[in-house]
């Protein structure tokens, strides 16, 4: 896929999106709907959605390639799906290891996988009972801002076309307990958008 240059996201952090196993076009449609033009974008399913290492290399490449010159690991903002979800968490850990920050790891429908970790982790869920469940996992840890589909909608849909997902983003900033949890009706697209912009302003504060 051809990377456009754009000077507006020059400040923002270098996304990163781990597709899971299926057609490229959905992630290139994902990628549409959500603007991320700028993002470096694993080659799954040609190489492993799960295989955390060759991600890593895969980084690695791309900030060598980018700069010219091997550069101290740089800041990233992780988008994986499904089964990338597995690979951004490994791989996120792995480049925390060698130095760099990863600012926050936004999980579309990672079914199964505990994502505790330093770092903030943000779910997206086709469903709210898929939500639910893949919270317990996570107890203990921070929760972000998350968003579950309402109604639900298909899981390869729910990548193939976020801007047409309607839902609830779900906040627990500042709150006490589960009941002043705050919602807001959004689609899931304008969420993604929305947490990026967020980690872009504090990057430059």
């Amino acid at each position: 896929m051809t990377e456009i240059s754009d000077p507006a996201l020059s400040l923002a952090p270098q996304v990163v999106i781990c597709p899971g196993i299926h057609p490229p076009a959905l992630t290139a449609q994902f990628v549409q709907a959500t603007a991320l033009c700028n993002a470096w974008i694993y080659p799954a399913p040609d190489s492993p959605a799960y295989a955390g290492d060759q991600i890593l290399r895969f980084l690695l490449e791309r900030q060598q390639d980018q700069a010219g010159e091997k550069t101290e690991p740089q800041s990233l903002l992780m988008i994986g799906f499904s089964a990338g979800v597995v690979g951004a968490f490994t791989a996120a850990l792995l480049w925390q290891a060698l130095g760099g920050k990863v600012l926050a790891l936004l999980a579309f429908d990672g079914w199964g996988m505990p994502l505790r970790t330093a770092f903030p982790v943000h779910r997206f869920s086709h469903d709210r009972f898929t939500h639910w469940s893949s919270a317990l996992l996570d107890a203990g840890s921070s929760r972000p801002t998350s968003f579950y589909a309402d109604p639900p909608v298909g899981h390869l849909n729910f990548w193939r076309a976020p801007q047409l997902t309607m839902g609830w983003a779900v906040s627990d900033a500042g709150s006490q307990g589960r009941s002043q949890r705050q919602f807001a009706r959004s689609n899931a697209a304008q969420q993604v958008r929305q947490i990026i912009a967020s980690y872009s302003a504090g990057l430059v504060t």
